[in-house]
Order: C-alpha cells, then structure tokens, then sequence
C-alpha cells in the first residue's frame, strides 16, 4: 500500500525536457541544413520569411483564407446547421471530406484522417491551409542556392537565425506565432508606430523588433542570456537592409525582469549606458512583447518590470501584449486548461485596477481583423 499525499497529486506527473515551435513547417522539396551550433551546442538554423508587400500577394492570402471560410460553411456551418442544436452540430463536424459518417475504431474511439505532408495531396484533398515555407541555408554556401536566393529580394524577406527545438529555458531562441502576430499589427498600422521609441521585452530572436525598426525611429530589444543576445544581434545584422528602407535602428540589450536594475557593468557585452536608459525614459511610447507568457513566475516578473519602466518614462505609453492560449490538459482539473494564460489576465486585471495616483492602466482588446503581412497559421488561440 503506497501513501500518496494530497500536494503530490498537483505535481505534474510527466515532464519534456524539449520544447518545439509548430511555427517551423517542414515542406518537401526544401532544403533543411544547419547553419552551426550556438554556445550551448543546439543546431541554429537561418530561414528566410517572405514579407506580402505588394498587393498581389495580399490578395493571394485572402483568396487562401476565403476559400477556407467557404469550406468551413460547407462542412458543417451553412444556414441549415444554424438552426440546429449543439449535438446535431458537432455530429455533422464529425463527417469526412465526402459527406460519409466517420469510422470508429473497435474501440469506439474516432480515426482521425492523419494531414497530408506533400503539397500534391494537400491539393488533392482540397485542404487549404496558412503554410510556412522556411528555406533554410547553410551560412557560407548562399551561391549554391541561386535559385532561393533570386526569389528573396532585399525589400520582401526577413533573414532570421533560429533553432527549431530548445529546453523551457531557451525557448526565445525559436520563432512563435504570436511574434508573427505583432509584426502583423506594426505593418498593419505603420503611421501610429513611426518615428517612435519602442521597448521590447523578451524580444528572443528578434523579429517584432526587427520589423519594428522599419518603421520606428528606434528599437531597444531586450531578453536575458548572451547566447541569446547574440542570436538577436546577427539577426538584427542580417535584416540591416530593411532597416536602412525605414531609416530605423534596433539595439540588443540585456533586461532581466527578475532584477530592479538596468544593467549598467562596462564589462557586460549588453549593458545599457547612462545616456541610452536616459534615452528610453525620455522617449519611450511604446512597448511590446510577444509569446512571453508561459510560466507563472515570469508573468509576475514582467509585470513588476513594467510597472517600475512605466512608472519612470515621462510620456505616456501604449503597451502591446501578444500571445498564444496554449491549451492543456491537467489531472488536478480532470479537463483542458489554459493556467498560464488565466494566470496572465488576473494579472493584467490586477494591473488595470492598481489605486495608484501617479498611473493608470487600461486595458483594451485588438480585434484579429487586421491584414496578414507574413506567412504562417493565424489560429483562434492567437
């Protein structure tokens, strides 16, 4: 007989030393090669992701994501279903692509019809989906991909150095979907972001701040590790061109939420100096962060950070927060949770009701009805 103790029970009973971000869709025919390996001997790789400048390209993704409303109306959501209720809708969800009742396994359980992986059975199937198409190239060995590199014009791709699979504690070195949602909204609504001073917070590879800086005047991209921080600062000097079109400028800087100060050591190879925290104090108007809402610990950390750098800027300034409910399933609630992201809006609501006669804090939702300026999945969770 084993005595187990209630406090036990809480404790999670598996645990992946390994995380992955689904952004990174491997597609046939491409190539997939390492670039090197960072300080800690994780695979970087270099992908390129193709900015929808012209309007032949946004008109191509929205004919992609009207043809997905329109099959979504056809397989289950049509005026007919509106009518029904919610048993009779989730039945008629449960029909494959040909109308028929789907097969249950002998133990009763559903067979899910696995995705297609070519891009020939995805057309064959009619299945249309948001893809991501990295190509990813060996560093050094750019001539021998002639072909790749003509397509990536200097105007319409951002170069961004990334591994594909990280333990928790380095999972700003991958690219997350939120990170492409933010970068979204800066595109979508230039004029509001130009010639601003921008704060990122957990910037990791440098993306949002990388787009960012085409249209602000000046980008302080923040995270923690010099690892890290040096991954951010090639990216940021690979996507030198696209700064150079909106005369903006991105520096790396070290910020660690869980310390009162700014890093200011001469000897740190990403300290802040006097004039560069005068700088942000002084101008800073707006910050951002995106998918850094994971672990209870760190959202309270970075909300106390943010109160303490609001607190000090002379301006007034509009935070954008991006991320992704991540939905799991617990033994302690028997159901499909989303703790970390209920665990952020009780601190966000904390924040908005704070009594505090110098600040105040509203928090107001951005609609998702913004134009898609990148490839990647736009999901419901975002």
């Amino acid at each position: 007989m084993v005595d187990v103790k209630e406090e036990e029970m809480d404790k999670p009973t598996f645990k992946s030393d390994t995380v992955l971000s689904d952004v990174h869709l491997h597609c046939p025919n491409k190539r997939h090669l390492m670039v090197r390996l960072n300080a800690v001997g994780q695979p970087v790789f270099l992908s390129y992701f193709k900015l929808l400048w012209n309007t032949e390209d946004l008109a191509s993704e929205k004919h992609v994501r009207e043809a997905i409303t329109e099959r979504e109306h056809q397989y289950g959501c049509g005026d007919e279903q509106c009518d029904k209720d919610r048993n009779d809708l989730k039945k008629e969800r449960e029909l494959n692509s040909e109308g028929l009742e789907a097969l249950l396994d002998d133990d009763g359980d559903l067979e899910v019809v696995r995705r297609p992986r070519s891009a020939s059975d995805l057309e064959a199937e009619g299945l249309l989906r948001d893809r991501v198409y990295p190509v990813i190239l060996m560093k050094g060995k750019e001539d021998a991909f002639e072909d790749e590199e003509r397509e990536c014009t200097c105007s319409d791709v951002v170069k961004i150095e990334h591994t594909m699979a990280t333990p928790l504690e380095d999972v700003g070195k991958q690219v997350w979907r939120a990170a492409f949602l933010l970068a979204d909204y800066i595109l979508f609504k230039q004029d509001i972001f130009r010639c601003c001073l921008v704060l990122e917070l957990g910037g990791g590879t440098g993306i949002t701040s990388i787009i960012m800086g085409t249209v602000a005047k000046r980008v302080y991209c923040t995270d923690v590790g010099e690892d890290l921080l040096a991954m951010c600062e090639q990216n940021v000097a690979l996507n030198k061109h696209l700064l150079k079109l909106g005369r903006g400028e991105v520096k790396v800087k070290e910020l660690d939420w869980l310390k009162d100060e700014f890093c200011t050591a001469p000897e740190a190879p990403y300290s802040w100096s006097e004039e560069e925290i005068a700088d942000l104090h002084d101008h800073c108007t707006v910050i951002m962060a995106a998918d850094v809402f994971y672990d209870d610990d760190l959202t309270d950390a970075l909300f106390r950070t943010l109160y303490r750098i609001t607190h000090n800027l002379r301006k007034s300034c509009t935070i954008y927060l991006a991320l992704e409910k991540r939905l799991n399933f617990t033994l302690r609630h028997m159901d499909v949770t989303c703790e970390a992201y209920s665990h952020f809006r009780n601190t966000l609501n904390d924040l908005e009701n704070l009594q505090d006669r110098k600040m105040k804090y509203t928090v107001e939702p951005i609609k998702l009805d913004f134009c898609q300026f990148l490839v990647y999945e736009r999901i419901e969770q975002l």
